[in-house]
């Protein structure tokens, strides 16, 4: 299998809200790491490949060096998904890998 990926990658876990469209809320979840093109969530999400998706991540201080929070509000689509792995605790989250196709920066 070919690698997909175009950027480099850093293990981020950062909480995540997560806007599946044609849905009322949000679900929340915890990124697994994150690059400038995508992004790969672990979240209770029943997201579809392909389907659009937005959602926000939140920077804490201590990663941007700031005072205070800082929220990316990205627009992108599902690439894969996987599912929980079963040799963990019950409960955990879904896999899901975005591309993030555009992100606007939010300070708090």
């Amino acid at each position: 299998m070919a690698e997909a990926r175009t950027g480099k990658r850093f293990p981020l876990h950062l909480p995540i809200k997560i806007h599946e469209e044609g849905r009322a809320g949000a679900a929340s979840g915890m990124t697994g790491d994150l690059s400038a093109a995508g992004v790969y969530i672990r979240a209770d999400a029943s997201l579809e490949v392909g389907s659009p998706v937005e959602f926000e991540i939140t920077l804490p201080p201590e990663v941007t060096g700031g005072k205070k929070d800082v929220v990316i509000q990205c627009r992108g689509r599902v690439v894969r998904t996987d599912e929980p792995d079963a040799s963990t605790e019950p409960g955990n989250n879904r896999g899901v890998a975005c591309v993030i196709d555009s992100y606007e920066f939010v300070r708090q």
